[in-house]
């Protein structure tokens, strides 16, 4: 059987055009969006508040944005269980048998098969060829076929070792337009007509296999499960960082892979092919400034139990266009604690998983029209204990659970254990799906839900994350709280807009690693065929040594001591987006200690983003599977700068000079930039970047124009840590 009608890359030009425009329609279809403009309820919108004395251009504000207005992640409960949700990560490892497969698309680093678009058998060989993403992607890491990873020699074939020994090759294309066609099948199978030159895939990252039969009293232990069914760890979508200025959201050639939820989720809502489709320009850049600074936040390093840090939020994962665009924001927003807002111009507000106060507005009685309020919850809705569920690698990409979080004394009332579960499927490390659970536990035990009917008064809380109620009178027992706007839309029937909120607990940023990370989920020992066991990472840290830095490793202890732990690191980049060559370094005489072997590098490359494995090697010399990728940065210096200090900003016939001081201790470099009152230090036009030591003062002239303008002065250390906060001053000219 061939399934090669969708995978022909020169289509008519009546084809080509619906082929590029087909998922916008669906898009715009399946959301019911007004979010553009709408014939219908726009004009609608805005003639109603034009009636209500409103002014023609709020009017047409408050029309636009009369969809859907504010949602929040969506992890535990019922809400959840009715929200579209993207395939389980074990889904993936099956490649899909359709005659008109849905097309594949994926953030971050995960494992997947994607759809057969040819399998076809001819003589003694099997041809099959896999759409794993209708996007280019950055890079495949590993192969499996089955449940067995396998690893393939320069030529494509597979390295002797397994039952398959030499009798399956493998090939993949990342998606470039154009693509270059799969020679080995073409050749075979060009002749009869069923695959060509033409069959190429543009923009279509895919995978190819080859598979030989063997003699037939050999065939059954070659394939001892059929034919092999391929799935691969995939390195997914390239997206825009806004944060890098070198990065161009018109040319995507500039564009990096990276992890960072608030990066992701821009790029699904803008320019995923298969996302919402906005226009960045309207969406991202009017609001800038938050976005940088969520995205600065999902990187921020959170401290572990064991040493060492991780960023606080990452997202992997992927999903297929049989599901709405929602069903990938939903799984982005659970990945950190995230909470998205359509303004009424098309800006999209974005606020991540850390309480900040400046994004908490105030509703008073006077913009309240009713309300309901519950104060606890029925039995049938009573959560004792919450089990947090994700995606680990560890275990072949497939759900796990970490330790849960319970509440003994509520069990006992209740006579019996009352679980749900907190679904974090793009959530790859168990100690974030830990952190994320906690503030869903720490929401559960408040208790108090409801809605609030807000006047068209307090409009600005309807676009805020966080609202403090000011409601002595018309709700006593909540003045003085906040609360969390989970979910606001409007309705004019019930007097402007009608917002779900759950209370907000004070302490949700509370987060002791020693008490609250746990334990590590278990992992099932693996083999191969040689009988050597799988190593499981615990925990990889950079450890500073002077100028130089070395990495810690934490695996946990097989318990055989014939086996013999190597390490190997390399460079994620070693130029161009590829990784450098793989460096080893082996550990005969290890010391078990509390069930782990701790063991350390020599010194590695400075202030670089490594790629760490592990194996062990038998006895008699050989190796046995590498672990999961692990990932670190080198950082030697990981103590922040102080923030600069004498900022001065003097102007002499239009010429400014600016002037700062570096504080007394690690600084290496000071940034100058310049911007409008309006900006933040991130958005603003670098002006100079200079080498300091502690106590050097930087003066530098500009000359900016006309205007008011404000200038910054920032500073990092040898590593690239930012200060955390910069020095500035304004000035008119």
């Amino acid at each position: 059987m061939s399934l090669k009608a969708t995978y022909e890359s020169v289509p008519s030009e009546a084809e080509h055009y619906f082929e590029q425009h087909r998922w916008e329609w669906q898009d715009r279809f399946l959301r019911g969006s007004t979010a553009l403009y709408d014939p219908i309820f726009t004009p609608l919108f805005t003639s109603l508040f034009t009636a209500l004395n409103f002014s023609a251009a709020t009017a047409a504000l408050l029309g636009a944005g009369a969809a859907a207005i504010a949602t929040t992640a969506l992890a535990i409960g019922i809400q959840a269980l009715l929200a579209p949700k993207p395939p389980k990560p074990e889904d993936g490892k099956i490649p899909k048998i359709q005659s008109v497969p849905y097309r594949w698309w994926g953030v971050g680093r995960t494992r997947i098969g994607g759809a057969y678009m040819l399998w076809e058998a001819v003589g003694k060989r099997l041809f099959a060829v896999q759409a794993i993403a209708g996007h280019r992607i950055q890079s495949i890491n590993r192969y499996w076929l089955h449940d067995d990873e396998v690893t393939l020699q320069g030529s494509g074939t597979i390295v002797d070792g397994t039952n398959y020994r030499t009798n399956v090759s493998i090939f993949s294309r990342l998606g470039a337009v154009p693509e270059t066609p799969y020679s080995s099948i073409v050749s075979a199978l060009s002749g009869q007509g069923v695959w060509t030159n033409s069959h190429r895939g543009d923009g279509q990252a895919s995978v190819a296999m080859i598979c030989a039969s063997d003699k037939a009293e050999r065939q059954q232990k070659t394939f001892p499960y059929g034919p092999p069914q391929l799935s691969v760890e995939a390195d997914l979508a390239l997206c825009w960082d806004f944060r890098d200025p070198l990065q161009d959201p018109e040319d995507p050639s500039t564009w990096q892979w990276t992890r960072n939820s608030a990066v992701i989720m821009a790029w699904h809502q803008c320019f995923n092919e298969f996302g919402h489709r906005r226009n960045y320009q309207r969406a991202i850049l009017p609001v800038l400034d938050m976005w940088q600074e969520e995205a600065d936040v999902c990187d921020e390093l959170v401290e572990l139990a064991g040493g060492g840090f991780e960023r606080r939020y990452e997202c992997n994962g992927f999903d297929t266009t049989e599901n709405d665009p929602k069903a990938g924001t939903n799984a982005i927003l659970a990945s950190c604690d995230g909470w998205i807002c359509e303004r009424g111009d098309g800006a999209l507000l974005f606020v991540v998983g850390k309480f900040r106060e400046k994004y908490v507005t105030t509703l008073t009685d006077a913009d309240l029209v009713g309300h309901q309020i519950e104060y606890d919850v029925l039995f049938e809705d009573e959560c004792n204990r919450l089990i947090p569920k994700f995606c680990y690698p560890q275990i072949g990409y497939a759900t796990s659970d970490t330790d849960f979080f319970e509440d003994t004394s509520a069990q006992l009332i209740a006579g019996r254990v009352l679980s749900q579960e907190a679904n974090y499927q793009w959530v790859h490390q168990w100690r974030q799906a830990r952190r994320l659970g906690k503030r869903d536990w720490l929401r559960l035990q408040e208790k108090v839900t409801g809605q609030l009917n807000v006047r068209l008064s307090g409009i600005n809380s309807v676009y805020s994350r966080w609202v403090q109620l000011s409601t002595p009178k018309m709700l006593p027992r909540l003045d003085g709280k906040i609360v969390e706007n989970r979910k606001s839309v409007l309705s004019l029937l019930q007097g402007g807009f009608v917002m779900d909120i759950m209370k907000h607990p004070t302490n949700i940023d509370a987060w002791n690693p020693a008490l609250d990370e746990g334990q590590q989920p278990a992992v099932p020992p693996r083999t191969t065929a040689s009988g050597i066991l799988t190593p499981v990472i615990n925990l990889v840290q950079a450890r500073p040594n002077g100028d130089s830095v070395y990495i810690r490793v934490v695996i946990i202890d097989p318990q055989d001591e014939t086996l013999v732990p190597v390490v190997r690191y390399r460079l994620a980049d070693a130029g161009s987006g590829s990784p450098g060559a793989w460096v080893e370094q082996r550990f005969p005489n290890p010391v078990p200690s509390g069930g782990f072997i701790d063991m350390s590098t020599n010194v590695v490359p400075s202030n670089k983003l490594l790629d760490i494995q592990v194996a062990f090697i038998a006895s008699d010399g050989d190796y046995g599977p590498w672990s999961t990728t692990a990932n670190v940065t080198s950082t030697v210096d990981p103590t922040a700068p102080g923030t600069p200090v004498n900022m001065t900003t003097a102007n002499a016939s239009g010429t400014v000079t600016v002037s700062a001081k570096a504080a007394n201790d690690n600084t290496r470099y000071l940034i100058f930039k310049r911007g409008t009152t309006a900006q933040s230090f991130a958005a603003a036009t670098l002006i100079g970047q200079y080498n300091v030591t502690a106590n050097q003062t930087i003066s530098l002239p500009d000359t900016p124009g006309t205007g008011t303008w404000k200038y910054w002065c920032g500073a990092e250390n040898g590593s690239g840590i930012p200060s955390a906060a910069q020095a500035s001053s304004t000035i008119t000219i």
